[in-house]
């Protein structure tokens, strides 16, 4: 039901973008974009499943120039965000992203965003205006070859403390559902 419902808002609001809010030239870049995503996704990574283990690289370099390693996400709840600058789903559900890190990085979750953007700076200019201030890298071809994207965008993927998938979600999840990530603290 839940996944029904959440196909029609999406089917919805990408019509409504589209059609009513966005200048004819931006819906057609996003849409050309869009379709190079689906064209690309065909050669995707399957999300994950649940219960499996998901094991994060020994490092990853962030956008703002800092370094991720494993051992600061050992322990805690890891929630990969896979999104691009230019996607609108993406960017409706980053406040809520950034909501939950506020909330509970105290507590031991960190969201880690994963930028599919063709240039990597292109990444830190966006985040820095929105105020985002959960770690984001580029998933550059390297890290991808660790971490590679499951089709569609955005993608969320959370890992409990003890490095098994808990949660898998292609596509914009509702805001509700993003808090509720809480509960594997």
């Amino acid at each position: 039901m839940r996944q029904q419902r959440r196909l029609h808002l999406k089917a919805l609001a990408g019509g409504v973008a589209a059609a009513v809010l966005a200048p004819a030239g931006w819906a057609q870049s996003v849409a050309g974009q869009a379709a190079a995503l689906e064209k690309k996704d065909t050669k995707a990574a399957p999300l994950p499943a649940l219960g499996s283990v998901l094991s994060l690289p020994p490092s990853i370099e962030l956008i703002d120039g800092r370094t991720l390693s494993a051992h600061d996400l050992k322990g805690k709840v890891v929630v990969l965000e896979y999104w691009a600058t230019w996607c609108p789903f993406c960017a409706r559900q980053m406040p809520h992203m950034q909501k939950l890190y506020t909330q509970h990085h105290k507590q031991g979750l960190v969201v880690l965003g994963l930028s599919i953007d063709k240039k990597a700076a292109d990444v830190l200019p966006y985040v820095k205006q929105r105020g985002t201030t959960f770690p984001v890298a580029w998933l550059s071809p390297e890290l991808a070859k660790t971490l590679p994207k499951p089709p569609g965008l955005p993608v969320t993927i959370v890992i409990g403390r003890d490095g098994r998938v808990k949660m898998a979600e292609s596509g914009e999840i509702f805001p509700e559902d993003i808090a509720g990530i809480a509960k594997h603290l």
